[in-house]
C-alpha cells in the first residue's frame, strides 16, 4: 500500500487552507510544510491553521533543520501542534544544508561531520522531550540544561519522526531510531548553497538502502522508506517530459525514469512506476509537491493499492 503525502509552502491564508482541506479530501496522508527561517512561513503556525479546518490529516514539518533550531523550542511548536490538532502532529528532522540559515542566527555552517553530529544530538533530545524527559547535554554541538516540556505534553505517547537525509550516518541512525526514513537522494551541497549532486542511480539508492537496513538491525520493525518527489508530470511522452532534468541531475532519461524521486508518464506507467519502487526498493510512502496534489489526487485509489 503506497502512501502519499504533500509538502507545500503557504503563501496566503485561502489558499494555504483550501489546500489543506483539499488534500484532506482527496485522501492523502499528510499535509508538510518546508522549514526554512526568514525564506518562508513558520511551519507550525500554518500548520496550526491547518489543523483547525482539518480532522483527520496529519500535519508535520518536511523538514526543520537541526543546525539552527534548539530542541526546547522545537518540542514546544511540535508539542503545541499535537495539541492543537488533536494528536496529528508528525515531526520532520535534518542536518540542514544552507548556509544562509546559519548565518542568519550569527553562526557559520559547520562541516558535514558537524553537522551530522549537532543532527543526532538534537533528535535525541527531541525524542526525550516529547516523551516528558528531563534534558541536560554540554557537547561542542549542543548545550541544553535542565530542558523539560513541564505541564505541556503532547497528546500522542510518541510523535513520529521522519529523518530527512541522504548522508550514510544520519541513515544508519535513522534506520535504528526513525518511524520514516525520507530519502531524498542528495548529496553534495552545490556553491549556490541550495542545489545538490542527485545521488539517484540504483546503485548509489541501494546504497543509502544498506545504511538504513545496518542500522536497523535488531529493530521489530524497520522504519518506513518515503522518497520525496521532485517532479510529476502525466503524460504520453516521459522521455521527452524527463529530458531536461535527466540532464540537469547528470543522468541518462532511463535513469532518472527508474528512480522513486521523480513520477513521470502516463496515469498507467505512474502507477506501475510506484508499484516497482515498493518491490524494489521497499518504498511506501511518497511526498509530492503541491502543484502535483490534483493529478495524484486523481490517482490515489489506485496508488493506495498499487504493491
Amino acid at each position: 500500500m503506497a502512501i502519499f503525502s504533500v509538502q507545500a509552502r503557504p503563501t496566503d491564508a485561502a489558499s494555504w487552507l483550501d489546500l489543506a482541506r483539499q488534500v484532506e479530501a482527496a485522501g492523502f496522508d499528510a499535509l508538510l510544510a518546508a522549514d526554512h527561517p526568514g525564506h518562508g512561513a513558520s511551519p507550525f503556525v500554518a500548520l496550526a491553521a491547518a489543523a483547525a479546518v482539518t480532522s483527520t490529516l496529519e500535519l508535520g514539518s518536511y523538514v526543520s533543520n537541526a543546525g539552527v533550531r534548539e530542541p526546547i523550542l522545537l518540542a514546544t511548536d511540535v508539542a503545541t501542534l499535537d495539541v492543537v490538532s488533536g494528536g496529528r502532529a508528525r515531526l520532520g528532522l535534518g542536518a540542514g544544508h544552507t548556509p544562509a540559515e546559519w548565518r542568519a542566527v550569527g553562526r557559520e555552517r559547520p562541516d558535514v561531520a558537524g553537522r551530522v553530529r549537532r543532527c543526532i544530538a538534537v533528535a535525541e533530545a527531541l525524542r526525550d522531550l516529547l516523551a516528558g524527559k528531563e534534558v541536560t547535554v554540554d557537547t561542542p554541538e549542543l548545550a541544553a540544561h535542565a530542558a523539560q516540556l513541564a505541564g505541556f505534553r503532547p497528546v500522542q505517547d510518541r510523535v513520529p519522526l521522519t529523518m530527512g537525509t541522504g548522508n550514510s550516518t544520519l541513515l544508519r541512525w535513522a534506520g535504528a531510531h526513525a518511524d520514516v526514513v525520507g530519502l531524498i537522494g542528495f548529496g553534495r551541497t552545490l556553491p549556490d548553497g541550495h542545489r545538490h549532486e542527485a545521488r539517484w542511480r540504483a546503485d548509489q539508492i541501494e546504497a543509502q538502502l544498506d545504511h538504513v537496513a545496518a542500522g536497523a538491525a535488531g529493530r521489530d520493525a524497520p522504519p518506513a522508506l518515503e522518497a520525496l518527489v521532485q517532479q510529476v508530470t502525466v503524460t504520453d511522452d516521459a522521455e521527452a517530459a524527463a529530458a531536461e532534468f535527466a540532464e540537469h541531475a547528470g543522468l541518462t532519461t532511463a535513469e532518472l525514469l527508474a528512480t522513486p524521486f521523480v513520477l513521470i508518464g502516463t496515469e498507467d506507467e505512474i502507477v506501475a512506476a510506484v508499484a516497482q519502487h515498493q518491490r524494489r526498493w521497499g518504498i511506501t510512502r511518497f511526498v509530492v509537491r503541491a502543484d502535483a496534489v490534483d493529478s495524484i489526487g486523481a490517482l490515489l485509489p489506485r496508488l493506495s493499492a498499487a504493491g
